[in-house]
């Protein structure tokens, strides 16, 4: 492994490859008050050059290899195919980075415990970016179950319900729990619990032509897991095809004083809010009563950084004058779990999976996804979470 150079820094330099739904996290890198600066990669040049000049970022790669050779980058996020998630994690590893690589970590057993094996060794930290763990509703029922409203934990329920129609090629059938994170890593989190087993099966039957590419032939998929704590089970559902059901990504949590579930319209004009189910005392009739109230999550924003630099829009200049946390701990990294999700869906030169696309490739500047609040809280821990500047041994 390649030790990076790290000299007079006043921030974490970092690379983020990947420019479709990674893009989203351009404004984010520029505006972090423990950012020093970011380079941006893409294996679609004229990608790259129009974020490049949308954000005014110069620093840029249209090659994942160049961008690795770099000698000043402390940290890489890999917003890149799913299928090539555990390829590119192992290669910034082994080149001296820590990693940020959104969801799913792999699929595969063998990729898992290679990652977990490389990371172990090089003392880096590695991050699946996980957002679901920050969402407000999380967060909510997060403080309520520490503050002892809900009691104890009877059961988690989660779901992840999406149609990926039009969605780059390498969706086109995918098992659904092999991207289930964002229903599978509340439960957990809340539950602060790990699964240690599981029975999961499919339902339902695809349309032949999305059965091919996996041999998969389920658009819903569900599961039990047993926790190695606790006397409580999770349950989570994931569907990405041929379902009537908007998008959705819910948990509901049934305690013993205290329950929530998700509202089932979470989103547009017909949108109701969550429900807060609460035990009353026993009384000498059947069944206790149960007090109903729709509840609105809060916002979090006043916990978001303070953008550093001048900003022009989104974008920033020179960000300056702060040192990055040196003694930030891995362990805190490995609890967190964080960040964003859907990957880009670049054609990834010289790699068997070239051909997939999110859109047509034009001359024409792409249209960027706003910042969302979520993945702005992500970022937020991610950066409090990676500790200084280190080196990789070897």
């Amino acid at each position: 492994m390649r030790s990076p150079r790290h000299s007079q820094r006043t921030g974490l330099r970092v690379g983020l490859v990947g420019l479709g739904f990674g893009a989203e996290f351009v404004p984010i890198y520029l505006n972090h008050p423990d950012v020093e600066s970011l380079t941006i990669c893409d294996p679609d040049a004229t990608v790259v050059a129009a974020v490049g000049n949308r954000y005014d970022v110069s620093s840029r790669s249209d090659d994942f290899e160049a961008l690795l050779d770099m000698p000043d980058l402390d940290a890489i996020h890999l917003v890149t195919p799913i299928p090539l998630h555990a390829q590119h994690t192992l290669a910034v590893l082994r080149s001296g980075r820590h990693c940020a690589c959104t969801v799913p970590m792999a699929t595969s057993i063998a990729d898992l415990e290679e990652i977990v094996t490389v990371q172990r060794a090089s003392g880096l930290v590695y991050m699946m970016m996980e957002t679901a763990v920050y969402t407000r509703e999380f967060l909510y029922v997060r403080e309520r179950l520490r503050g002892g409203a809900m009691g104890r934990i009877q059961f988690l329920r989660g779901a992840h319900y999406q149609d990926m129609e039009r969605w780059p090629g390498y969706w086109m059938g995918l098992p659904p729990m092999h991207d289930a994170t964002h229903a599978i890593a509340p439960l957990l989190a809340l539950s602060g619990s790990r699964a240690t087993r599981v029975h999961c099966l499919g339902s339902g039957r695809m349309r032949p032509q999305l059965q091919a590419r996996y041999g998969n032939p389920y658009p819903i998929e569900t599961a039990i897991f047993g926790l190695s704590t606790g006397d409580a089970a999770l349950e989570v559902t994931r569907s990405l095809f041929d379902t009537a059901r908007a998008y959705s990504e819910r948990f509901d949590v049934l305690a013993e004083r205290e329950s929530f579930e998700w509202a089932q319209i979470d989103s547009g004009d017909q949108r109701e809010g969550h429900v807060l189910f609460a035990m009353g005392a026993a009384t000498d009739t059947r069944g206790r009563p149960v007090q109903m109230t729709r509840v609105e999550a809060p916002d979090r924003g006043a916990s978001f950084p303070k953008p550093s630099g001048a900003s022009r829009g989104w974008a920033s200049t020179t960000r300056r004058g702060l040192t990055v946390p040196s003694s930030r701990a891995a362990a805190t990294a490995a609890r967190i779990r964080i960040s964003c999700t859907n990957s880009s869906a670049a054609s990834w030169r010289g790699d068997p999976h070239r051909s997939m696309r999110s859109r047509p490739r034009t001359g024409r500047q792409p249209a960027l996804p706003p910042m969302t609040p979520r993945c702005a809280a992500a970022m937020r821990w991610t950066f409090r979470a990676l500790p200084g500047p280190r080196s990789a041994p070897g």
